[in-house]
């Protein structure tokens, strides 16, 4: 795997085409995946070893995408650490029990992702039975992952989280330090299981600005990427709505700093020190015409090609409803760009 086309841009090495995967590429489009999901909740689905890497597998048999991302969800630590949810169709992850006060905290652990995620290992160790291509193990950053905690749900605005970062700072550093350690400590264990490389999706930070970011995630951030480090794995640091936020993001740590597409990948690329980058076609310009996705898609991949390392993906996830004809001619256009 190490010479893959995936992992080699991750490292800023030469490679013979630009490598592509694209952020929930297992999933609704999919018929295939439809059928499997018939009857089984998405928590039941990532819960289920078998289940999960069957789905993982999916788009890199249908497309050849050049790596598979793990089946899983952001918020899956959450049972074992002790804040019980559901994933709702249509809405997303809900907490049965919001974390809003300090006793609240005190009933969220430290958790062995071994015993308390052991389904996600197991899964894990059948890809790598299995794949051809890396396998890229991820979760959510302990701002997003707070984000659903305090709000109990997905928000349109996280004022809940953004007032409590502010106004109850020592509540918040607490959160986030057992937040970071978990993360931290649940992607060395994806990566001793097998993972050639993870993605920490910080999926909302993009509501804050630089300055709350320093003081509130900035420590916090060092702290999972300075442990991931001597693992060798690539690390992919991602964000959407982040063009503010990209020079502190790479002060963070991340190998790769992903990038969605409010912002080029020539202008993020003055913004930071010279980094592989991932991104950054908007998920929208899959429901258009192949012939949009060939110019669109063409042009990133002649950005990109400016960059120390490129990996051509979404700026976020692709739509349930994008038309399957519409992936295969974004396939063919970053193939042949």
């Amino acid at each position: 795997m190490r010479d893959s086309r995936f992992l080699k841009a991750c490292r800023g090495e030469p490679v013979d085409r630009t490598p592509i995967w694209v952020m929930r590429q297992a999933g609704r489009y999919l018929p295939e995946y439809r059928e499997i999901r018939k009857g089984r909740s998405m928590l039941e689905a990532v819960s289920t070893p078998d289940i999960a890497a069957e789905v993982t597998l999916m788009p890199i048999r249908r497309l050849g995408f050049d790596a598979a991302i793990l089946f899983s969800d952001l918020t899956v630590p959450f049972t074992p650490m002790g804040a019980p949810f559901d994933i709702k169709e249509g809405v997303g992850p809900v907490v049965d029990h919001p974390i809003r006060t300090q006793a609240d905290l005190d009933g969220l652990c430290r958790f062995e992702p071994e015993d308390g995620l052991s389904f996600v290992m197991e899964t894990i160790r059948i890809l790598k039975r299995e794949l051809t291509v890396p396998l890229i193990g991820f979760t959510g950053a302990p701002f997003t992952l707070a984000s659903y905690l305090i709000e109990g749900g997905p928000s349109r605005d996280h004022k809940l989280t953004r007032t409590l970062m502010r106004t109850e700072p020592v509540f918040w550093h607490s959160l986030m330090a057992l937040l970071a350690d978990n993360t931290l400590r649940y992607l060395q264990a994806q990566i001793r299981a097998g993972a050639d490389a993870v993605q920490l999706f910080d999926s909302w930070v993009g509501v804050l600005d630089e300055a709350t970011y320093r003081e509130c995630l900035l420590p916090h951030m060092k702290t999972i990427f300075e442990g991931l480090a001597p693992l060798g794995a690539p690390t992919i640091h991602f964000g959407t709505g982040t063009a503010a936020l990209l020079r502190v993001m790479q002060e963070a740590g991340g190998d790769v700093i992903g990038v969605d597409w409010r912002i080029s990948l020539t202008d993020a690329a003055k913004l930071v020190q010279p980094t592989p980058m991932q991104g950054n076609l908007d998920p929208a310009v899959l429901l258009t015409t192949p012939q949009i996705i060939k110019e669109r898609a063409q042009n990133i991949v002649r950005e990109g090609r400016h960059l120390p390392g490129h990996v051509f993906n979404l700026g976020h996830g692709i739509y349930p409803e994008t038309p399957l004809h519409n992936v295969e001619a974004l396939m063919e256009a970053v193939w042949t760009a």
